[in-house]
């Protein structure tokens, strides 16, 4: 019934500094459009954000800052996101470290964002 995930919505203290974050640090693409959350484009999909006190209708019921807990995989090396996040003053909380994603095994790096959202950023094996 379903193929994936168009996008999900993060919490923010400030709409400002996470898109500043995720551009200088991954590499995503901020997205503003007209009477929209802004948005962080990764490949196919997106992460709407949401500024405490001012969120869009429908939201969750209890949204906060700080409560994500998200794997995204990688489109480089997972070397290259270690250098880009140690270059940045990113400190990696785990990893590198095996597991295991949706489509098998994985490396994967864990980090915090600036409200101490834990992002995992994973790497699958060549095929």
């Amino acid at each position: 019934m379903i193929a994936g995930i168009d996008h999900f919505v993060l919490t923010v203290r400030s709409v400002e500094a996470t898109c500043d974050f995720y551009r200088r640090v991954l590499g995503m693409r901020q997205l503003d459009e007209p009477n929209r959350p802004t948005a962080l484009v990764l490949g196919s999909q997106k992460i709407n954000l949401h500024e405490v006190g001012r969120t869009f209708e429908p939201k969750a019921k209890t949204p906060m800052p700080g409560s994500g807990d998200f794997c995204l995989v990688a489109a480089v090396p997972l070397a290259e996101v270690q250098a880009s996040l140690e270059a940045n003053g990113v400190a990696i909380e785990v990893g590198p470290v095996q597991r295991t994603g949706a489509r098998g095994p994985m490396m994967s790096v864990y980090f915090r964002d600036p409200d101490d959202n834990l992002v995992e950023v994973s790497e699958y094996p060549l095929d």
